[in-house]
Parts: structure tokens; C-alpha cells; sequence
């Protein structure tokens, strides 16, 4: 149900960093299905013997695809082209037609040979989750790739039908799902079930050398982090008011990104990347946050109202157990000055996490703070082939299942979500909150989609004028709408 980019960020450097022509830009996940050829897993696995512990060991480990917008139809890509066991995408499930034909035309059209999905076995609406795991054999893959919202749900019936699972960031909104998520995690770790979350920063091969040296004590002891994300609108974080013909539901569903029980908002699902990359730098999940947040605009250039949750500016102080500070910024405005990158300093030096975007190379490490050339101590150089950190996750995932090793990053990417949900609720709400507050924090923004259908009422109304419920900081304290 992700939407399908339109358009890449162009990259963001940091101004000390201009005179640093060496960094690079990132591919996104649309590009390298565009790009890409086809993978060689025949050739690199040739001669060798695999266990038979999944369900490829009779023939190609299948996939299916929850989700079929460009997040999803991305990751299958990148699975294709991991190249560690031969995988093809055998069922599809979506809630919008239009957003299921377009991936399955893509795939299809680039992977001729991986994706097998005849029409029978291309599912919609919202129990179509169920039937495309349906198709799939226990040890095999199924990808969920929908707003964070519906992941309990659709992970919960994949521990039951013994599937190996692969999902995207962000994986809860708020506490009661974050907890259900930890227990579903146990229970998926008990039976053997490998899961991938898609936080790709943790599989950048700069990410993972730089994290180690910090972790070695490299920069001294980690004292302040930084974080950016500062551009103009995207996905669907500024809505204006509903079409005729669409009901409510599917107006929500659709437009995601501008509703905090479907996402997050645009905190969680553009801001968390960084934050947990951050976070893994320090070794350490903040203990608590306060923030500042608001919206300065609310109509769009034609002066229709926007109607959206999202505040357009963000500014959190996370705060650590020793005390150190993180400090996060994130706007969604057309016009302002854009960064998009992240970095630590030390009492040894600083270090350039991201130059740009979510894990954009190089990674530097300088034994100042001033970022100049004739300071740096240290830059990234990633292995050939091994520079996309989208196929580096499937190629970690995919040879746990192959071994049969461990690997279950969910309790990780729980944490991930809390953590940015509690910056986000502190800006929300205007008051300092702890992360047990978050976790603990009884409103559950959407009960019961696990019996959700086309007919349900949506879970967030809107008023009389047409407006949905927004934060209030200072006058809504305890929750965030």
C-alpha cells in the first residue's frame, strides 16, 4: 500500500562539507529496480551444499509481497538481486488495485523469470494478507510492507503459518502495539523464524565499521549526536481534504503518511532512520525526550486547508542515561535551507555518520570538530558490490534462513519505533516524556484492525468542518490527539 515514488530527494551536504566533493549519493530502492540486471545467485552458490532448513531446499525460496507500493515492490527487488539463494515472488496482496497492477507490471517486467503471479494468486483487500501467506510453504518469505499500523497484524498470522518474515520500518506507532510486537518477537525467536526489519542503515558497510570504531573508543566517549532531515513535503505527509467517492477509510489508508494511527506521521516514518542509526552509534536507547514542533502552514499554494496531523517542524533533545544528548531536526517546507545527514562528536574528535540522506558514503571520522580535510583521520571504503545497504539487509537475512542461524532484529526495530515515537509525543504533547511513558502509554490509536474490513469506519473521524483531530501541545498532554 506504499505509494510508488515520483521523485528522489536530491542529495543534501552539509555546508562545512561542500569542500568535500567526495561524497556520494545514494541510490533509492526505485532506482535499482529501474537499474538493475538481472542477479547471479547460480553462479555464486555453484558446487556449494545447502542445508535443508528452509523451504527452497525442494526448489526456489518464495516470496510474497503484503504491500505492493514502492517500498514493497523494492524490497522484492532487492531480495532478486541478493544473489544467496535463488527466490521468486509467487503471491501479491494489496487493499488498491491500481497499486498492485503497477508493481506486479514492474517486477514483472524486470524480473521475468523470478516473478510468477498469475492472476489467481494476486489478492485484494484486507484480509488478502491471509491468502497470499496462504500460498507460501512454512520457511518461506512473505514480505509486509503496508503502513506500520497493520504490521501485529499481519506478522501475528505469519508466526502462524511458520513463515519467515522481512518487514518495513517503522514497525509500531504506539505502546500497546510496541508491546504486543516485543511478545510476537519471543514467539517468532522460539520457533526459529528469521525476521528482517527494514532499518538498512544497520547493513551499510560504512555504518557497520564506523559504529565499530566508535564503539572502540575511536572518538573518545560519545558526548553530543546530530541529526537532519529538513526538505520540502513528500509521500503524502500534507493532504488536503477528501474526494468525493473515496471513503474514509481508504482515504486514510491512502494518504498514510498524514495520519498518526497509519504511520507515525512523518516522524516516524522519515525521521527514524536516522534516529536509530544514531542510537546504534551510542550503543544506548535514550531514556527521554522534550521537544518543540508546530505548523506554520496550513493551506497549500492553491489555498486549499491541509488536514493532516503533522506538525512541519520538528525539534527534539533526546536525552541518554549518562546524560549525553541527541538532538534530532526535522521540517517538511518548501523554500528552507535543506540538510539531510547526521553526526557525533567525542572528546576525541567527530564523526559524519550520513553525509546524505539515511546512510549516504562516505562515513569520515575527524580528530576535530571542524570537518577540515587536513583533520580527517579516517574515511569509509566499502568492498565492491557490498555499497547498497537495501540488498546487504536480504543478503544478511537471506543466509541466516540458508544456515539456519539466528537473526531476529524485530525486538530492535520495536525499540527503533518507541524511540521515535517518543520524540514524537513530545513534541505532540508539549511535556517531557520518558520511554517507559512511551511504551507504557495506553492509547492504542487504531484497536482492532485485525477485524478490520472495506466497511469499517475509519479510525480517526473528522469533525464538522471537515478537520481531523490534531496534537495540541499544552492542552492535550497525555496523548497526542
Amino acid at each position: 500500500m506504499r505509494p510508488a515514488l515520483t521523485a528522489r530527494l536530491p542529495p543534501v551536504k552539509d555546508a562545512a562539507m561542500n569542500e568535500m566533493s567526495s561524497t556520494n549519493s545514494l541510490p533509492n530502492r526505485r532506482e535499482f529496480l529501474i537499474q538493475t540486471g538481472r542477479w547471479a545467485a547460480a553462479s555464486a552458490l555453484a558446487g556449494v551444499a545447502l542445508p535443508h532448513v528452509h523451504a527452497a531446499a525442494g526448489g526456489p525460496l518464495q516470496l510474497a509481497l503484503v504491500g505492493c507500493g514502492g517500498r514493497g515492490t523494492g524490497a522484492v527487488s532487492d531480495a532478486i538481486q541478493a544473489g544467496v539463494v535463488p527466490v521468486k515472488l509467487v503471491a501479491m496482496a494489496d487493499v488498491f488495485e491500481d497499486r498492485l497492477r503497477s508493481s506486479y507490471e514492474n517486477l514483472s517486467r524486470q524480473f521475468p523469470r523470478e516473478v510468477e503471479v498469475p492472476a489467481e494468486r494476486r489478492f485484494l483487500g484486507f484480509d488478502a494478507y491471509k491468502r497470499a501467506m496462504e500460498c507460501l510453504r512454512p520457511g518461506d518469505v512473505v514480505i509486509l510492507a503496508t503502513p506500520p499500523a497493520f504490521r501485529w497484524v499481519h506478522f501475528g498470522y505469519a508466526l502462524e503459518r511458520g513463515l519467515h518474515v522481512f518487514m518495513e520500518k517503522p514497525v509500531t506507532v504506539d505502546g500497546p502495539t510496541s508491546k504486543r510486537m516485543l511478545e510476537q518477537a519471543k514467539q517468532a525467536v522460539a520457533r526459529k523464524l528469521k525476521c528482517g526489519v527494514g532499518l538498512m542503515s544497520r547493513h551499510s558497510r560504512a555504518l557497520q565499521e564506523l559504529a565499530q570504531r566508535a564503539h572502540d573508543g575511536e572518538l573518545g566517549e560519545i558526548i553530543l549526536q546530530r541529526g537532519y532531515r529538513m526538505h520540502g513535503p513528500g509521500g503524502f505527509s500534507a493532504s488536503a481534504p477528501k474526494a468525493l467517492g473515496m471513503s474514509e477509510l481508504m482515504y486514510q489508508v491512502r494518504r498514510f503518511h498524514s495520519f498518526l494511527w497509519a504511520s507515525g506521521g512523518v516522524f516516524s516514518d522519515y525521521y527514524i532512520h536516522i534516529i536509530d542509526h544514531l542510537c546504534w552509534m551510542k550503543n544506548a536507547w535514550p531514556v527521554r525526550a522534550q521537544a518543540l514542533g508546530g505548523r506554520h502552514y496550513k493551506t497549500d499554494a492553491e489555498g486549499r486547508p491541509y488536514v493532516d496531523q503533522n506538525f512541519d517542524v520538528y525539534a527534539v533533545e533526546y536525552t541518554y542515561a549518562d546524560g549525553t544528548k541527541l538532538m534530532f531536526d526535522g521540517r517538511c517546507m518548501t523554500g528552507c535551507q535543506d540538510l539531510y545527514a547526521s553526526y557525533m562528536h567525542g572528546t576525541r574528535g567527530m564523526a559524519v555518520v550520513s553525509s546524505s540522506g539515511d546512510c549516504g558514503l562516505p562515513s569520515r571520522i575527524f580528530k576535530t570538530h571542524q570537518m577540515r580535510r587536513s583533520d580527517l583521520v579516517w574515511e569509509s571504503k566499502v568492498p565492491a558490490g557490498q555499497d547498497n545497504p537495501y540488498v546487504n539487509e536480504w543478503r544478511d537475512l537471506l543466509t541466516a534462513i540458508v544456515r539456519d542461524e539466528p537473526y531476529n532484529e524485530l525486538e530492535r526495530g520495536v525499540m527503533a519505533s518507541v524511540v521515535t515515537s517518543m520524540g514524537r509525543m513530545a513534541a505532540h504533547t508539549g511535556q517531557e516524556v520518558t520511554l517507559e511513558e512511551m511504551l507504557n502509554c495506553e492509547h492504542e490509536m487504531a484497536p482492532g484492525l485485525d477485524r478490520l474490513t472495506a466497511e469499517s469506519p475509519a479510525p480517526l473521524q473528522p469533525g464538522p468542518d471537515g478537520r481531523y483531530p490534531v496534537p495540541m501541545p499544552g492542552r492535550l498532554r497525555g496523548r497526542e490527539y
